[in-house]
């Protein structure tokens, strides 16, 4: 008993910390209306989508990685290896590699996942509509592989006013 009590708590706080409270709808804007100091790669061909089997995603992904980017996990919070990295370089997808954020937007949410205020580009980051748990949030989802990756709030600093919130474990790091 004295271990579920810890859990359950821990399961609460990482569904209110990386949920939207005013439940907002987020409207997608192009980074051409963002001022943000990234480096944004630029993508202008459309994202050629990869398939993979199940069996082949278990092979080639970690438990935890499988679990978040295939089966829409949620990794603790303030677990994962990237949520203290303060290197800079390219934050990319750990299923398929397509650069996701530039160390250049990461900020400290103090929610306990890496947390980013715009993605490298608009074209590498796709967001869905995500009803599960009874809120209204939005998922974002890597582009070329529709790994789940984590979801974006409309409570992140200037100058997107957006806090992607991101599993570390769905994610690789290239240092420049």
């Amino acid at each position: 008993m004295k271990l579920i009590i810890p859990f359950i708590t821990l399961f609460i706080f990482g569904l209110v910390a990386c949920n939207n409270p005013q439940g907002a709808a987020i409207s997608k804007e192009s980074n051409s209306e963002k001022n943000g100091s990234a480096t944004l790669v630029a993508q202008t061909d459309p994202i050629k989508k990869i398939t993979k089997t199940e069996a082949e995603w278990k092979a080639e992904l970690t438990p935890e990685e499988y679990h978040i980017l295939r089966e829409a996990g949620t990794e603790r919070p303030f677990t994962g290896d990237l949520l203290k990295n303060k290197k800079e370089g390219i934050y990319t997808c750990a299923g398929c590699q397509l650069p996701l954020f530039d160390s250049a937007t990461k900020f400290d949410s103090g929610t306990g996942w890496p947390s980013y205020f715009q993605p490298v580009n608009d074209v590498n980051v796709a967001e869905k509509t995500d009803n599960k748990y009874g809120w209204n949030r939005v998922e974002v989802l890597c582009a070329r592989c529709d790994g789940h990756l984590g979801h974006v709030f409309t409570d992140g600093p200037k100058p997107t006013g957006l806090r992607y919130c991101i599993n570390a474990a769905s994610l690789d790091f290239v240092e420049k």
